[in-house]
């Protein structure tokens, strides 16, 4: 069967369910590749009509909002534990260097560290959660979660999925490319968070190297003894 035989016999409320699943449990603060399957599905509604963009934008919005409000009630009744339990189950995404990068965007951008963090792959999965673990009040959470929802779900929706219906004929000859162009554009945002927040730990252990080594410095100098003057 031709992929796009195939891609026909697709349920279209399976594709809306997937999206807004995937989306909800990656914005709980589970890592999924949430942007990637929003992408895919995007540029899937657009050479299948019986997907309807306006469903899968809406799919996609209320898993982000529903996935992020419960990652932040989660993360107020867990606290500073909850993030130390999930830096020993997943290291790659909560180890001490991640949870330290999204701290320092949440100091610096406060309660818009949550809208931001929609468009940040890494920072995705830690808005809720640490929204609730420093105690933000729930109403800015709550705005910031609402609007960046929208725009980064029913956003990304709409532009992938114009750019599909522009290319609608290249697609349907080109199915799989598109496909691995969407998984290269999510992993490619996932590996430019990754870098940063590498370099980010890597100055920081530099800063600690230094503050270490002037520490021990000080010490030998004031362990030093006086010199005695000499008798006349």
């Amino acid at each position: 069967m031709h992929i796009e035989e195939w891609l026909e016999t697709v349920p279209a409320i399976s594709v809306y369910l997937l999206v807004g699943l995937v989306i909800g449990l990656e914005s709980l603060g589970i890592p999924l590749p949430g942007e990637i399957v929003l992408v895919s599905a995007s540029l899937l509604a657009a050479s299948q009509d019986h997907i309807n963009p306006y469903v899968l934008g809406a799919s996609a919005i209320a898993g982000a909002v529903i996935g992020d409000s419960i990652g932040y009630l989660i993360g107020r009744r867990g606290g500073k534990p909850l993030l130390a339990w999930l830096g020993r189950k997943f290291p790659k995404h909560f180890g001490a260097e991640h949870v330290a990068s999204a701290e320092r965007s949440f100091q610096k951008w406060g309660m818009w560290a949550v809208f931001v963090g929609r468009f940040i792959a890494l920072l995705r999965i830690f808005a809720g959660p640490l929204a609730g673990v420093l105690r933000m009040p729930y109403w800015k959470f709550a705005i910031a979660n609402v609007l960046g929802g929208i725009v980064w779900a029913g956003g990304t929706t709409a532009v992938i999925y114009s750019v599909g219906k522009v290319a609608e004929n290249w697609l349907k000859r080109f199915s799989w490319l598109g496909l691995v162009l969407a998984l290269c554009f999510g992993l490619g945002s996932m590996l430019v968070m990754k870098w940063r927040t590498k370099k980010a730990g890597q100055q920081k252990a530099a800063r600690q190297e230094a503050a270490t080594r002037q520490g021990t410095a000080t010490q030998q100098e004031a362990a030093e003894p006086e010199p005695v003057p000499a008798a006349e």
